[in-house]
C-alpha cells in the first residue's frame, strides 16, 4: 500500500512539471501574435495591450524582473516590475506567451549606454560603452502576466 502511494505521488510531481507554468495575471487576450508580427509594425500598436509568443531567448539573471522572446530573428523584452512576477531562470529555450502594454522607448546613446551597462551587469557579461554609436527607439512590453509553455 505505501509503496503504491509513493508510486502515486512521483507520478503527480513528474505530471506537475510538464504543467505549463502561469505566472502574474491572467492572460485576457484570445490569441498572441508573433513576436516577429508585432516588430514588423510596432507603431500602431504603442501604448496599447498586446500578447505575444515566442522562445525564451534570456532571463533576467538577478532578479527575474524580465525576459526576451524571440521569433524569426527579432527579439522583445518583457519587463515587469521587481517582485511582480518572477521569470524563472530555466525557461530559457522553451515557448511563452507574455501580455501587457507595449512601450515605445526613444533612448538618447547615453541611456542605451546605461542600459546596456545594467544588463550586462545582470547577466555576468562584459561590456564595451563604444559599442553603442547612437541612441535607438526600442520597444518592450510592461508585462502583467505571463505562460510558460511545457
Amino acid at each position: 500500500m505505501r509503496t503504491t502511494a509513493l508510486l502515486f505521488a512521483g507520478l503527480a510531481l513528474s505530471v506537475s512539471a510538464l504543467a505549463d507554468q502561469k505566472l502574474g495575471k491572467p492572460l485576457a487576450l484570445p490569441k498572441p501574435m508573433a513576436v516577429a508580427a508585432v516588430l514588423s509594425d510596432p507603431e500602431p500598436l504603442a501604448g496599447k495591450t498586446v500578447q505575444v509568443k515566442g522562445k525564451v531567448a534570456e532571463v533576467c539573471q538577478m532578479a527575474g524582473c524580465w525576459m526576451s522572446l524571440t521569433d524569426e530573428g527579432k527579439s522583445l523584452r518583457i519587463k515587469v516590475n521587481d517582485g511582480d512576477i518572477v521569470f524563472p531562470k530555466e525557461s530559457v529555450g522553451k515557448m511563452a506567451i507574455a501580455e501587457g502594454k507595449l512601450e515605445k522607448m526613444e533612448l538618447t546613446r547615453d541611456q542605451m549606454i546605461a542600459r546596456a551597462k545594467h544588463e550586462a551587469e545582470e547577466q555576468g557579461r562584459k561590456f564595451d560603452p563604444k559599442s553603442v554609436k547612437s541612441g535607438k527607439t526600442i520597444y518592450q512590453i510592461q508585462g502583467v502576466g505571463a505562460v510558460v509553455l511545457d
